[in-house]
């Protein structure tokens, strides 16, 4: 467990020359520290929240001119005193102050350890903690609100209602368990039973969210799959309105995966063009095709093209059942639809799920990204439920949920101490995700995942 005694120190700002760099401290030292080394104002008697101009010195040596932010303990982020110093971003002049402050009596921050204290002190909860992480790595609007949804207590609310509940029954329980002798009932068990299905059916709700969370936090794997010169790498440079793959009229141009970035509404989908499907020519080809096969299975959602001038519908239908995989989301286009009449036109599928194209000449492309969009995220996003975008709470809610069944399952035919081990039990799972239960190794196993200086 870290010390909390003492006073950290690290740069708050990403390493590198730039216009400032913000140095922090966070301990019971942070404000005499940072006043030994600063000539200006006396920083002790000043009061929190507020700025002041003046110099780094050491001895006789000015480091730096800086502005520093005061935070008086606990109207601070970590609920300790907070000095902030903001002095000029070159690496030479950063490196001297953090020198100077620790030699001055603080000790270089371990990553995370600023939100650490922050969860240690009650400022945060564990699930709010992990949110500043995922709010820092955010690369979406979308992964951004939910982030700060959670980080505002959204999630934590959540499920401090639901251990609120099973609380009070578990209590009564405990209360049998004194009473034994008696044969005295205090929690109904008809109550109980009704109040288990409410939680899983919530706890249900929130697992399943999962799917979506993570394809929102981590972007929507989505591969680009056919035929060669079916159109793959012209839809994708059509998509992103630049030329990043090399387009050409000969078949299997494209021998290995190209993986780019799409922004659609606040999400992101991380396009993957692959190699042709067709039977390969040479090994080279042979593993690009294999490639593609192994990234379809990876995926969230397939886009598959084919050429609507060239294929037929008994080919069209055996690739579809080909690439057809369980919980990928596919998308059928007809592209090229620039080389057909109205009649071929007509003949092609038009539904929710399938759309006639021409990449080369860019025609119905946002069409295809808000199916591209609807696809993967089937209206389930309105920007108020809760989603579970962490490994780790969806495993504690499956724990939670195992648990509740259990107690379900025994409720007619196990003691009153059984349940109660049970109750416990799933109390314990969702005390794991807001922090009402933590271990050393949990703490350490999350926050060496933050950046130093958060």
């Amino acid at each position: 467990m870290t010390q909390t005694e003492d006073t950290i120190v690290a740069l708050a700002t990403p390493s590198g020359a730039g216009a400032i760099g913000v140095i922090r401290l966070s301990g019971p030292e942070a404000i005499t520290i940072a006043n030994s080394v600063f000539k200006g104002k006396d920083l002790t008697k000043q009061a929190t929240h507020t700025l002041h101009y003046g110099s780094i010195i050491d001895g006789d040596v000015i480091l730096d001119e800086v502005v520093v932010s005061l935070f008086v303990g606990p109207k601070s982020y970590t609920r300790e005193n907070v000095v902030e110093i903001s002095c000029h971003g070159s690496n030479f002049i950063i490196e001297s102050i953090i020198k100077l402050l620790i030699k001055r009596g603080a000790r270089a921050a371990k990553a995370g350890e600023f939100t650490l204290r922050a969860f240690l002190n009650g400022q945060l909860d564990l699930s709010q903690a992990e949110a500043v992480a995922d709010l820092i790595a955010s690369n979406s609007k979308a992964s951004q609100q939910i982030a700060l949804q959670q980080l505002r207590g959204g999630f934590s609310n959540q499920l401090a209602q639901l251990r609120e509940q099973l609380v009070q029954f578990a209590s009564l329980i405990e209360l049998e368990l004194d009473f034994a002798e008696e044969d005295v009932e205090f929690a109904n068990r008809d109550q109980l039973k009704q109040l288990i299905y409410t939680i899983n059916k919530i706890i249900s709700d929130l697992i399943q969210s999962f799917e979506l969370g993570n394809a929102i936090k981590n972007g929507v794997n989505t591969v680009i799959a056919g035929r060669p010169n079916a159109g793959k790498s012209t839809l994708l440079n059509a998509l992103l309105n630049e030329e990043r793959a090399i387009v050409s009229h000969i078949a299997g141009t494209t021998r290995d995966t190209i993986e780019e970035v799409l922004n659609i509404n606040g999400i992101n989908f991380r396009l993957i063009d692959t190699a042709g499907i067709r039977e390969a020519t040479d090994t080279i080809e042979q593993i690009g095709v294999q490639r593609t096969m192994e990234k379809i299975s990876q995926s969230a959602l397939l886009i598959y093209v084919f050429d609507a001038a060239e294929i037929s519908i008994d080919e069209l239908n055996n690739d579809l059942e080909r690439l057809r995989k369980p919980g990928v989301e596919m998308l059928v286009v007809a592209n090229k639809a620039d080389l057909l009449n109205d009649e071929q036109l007509l003949s092609l599928p038009h539904t929710d799920r399938a759309i006639v194209i021409s990449a080369k000449e860019k025609q119905q492309i946002d069409e295809l990204k808000n199916k591209i969009y609807n696809a993967a995220i089937k209206e389930q996003l309105t920007g108020h439920e809760t989603l579970v975008t962490n490994i780790r709470h969806l495993e504690a809610l499956q724990k939670t949920q195992e648990s509740l069944t259990r107690v379900l399952n025994g409720m007619e035919n196990v003691t009153s101490d059984f349940l109660s081990m049970d109750i416990k039990q799933a109390l314990h799972y969702l005390g794991e995700i807001t922090g009402a239960v933590t271990t050393d190794d949990l703490l350490e196993n999350i926050f060496s995942k933050f950046c130093i200086g958060k």
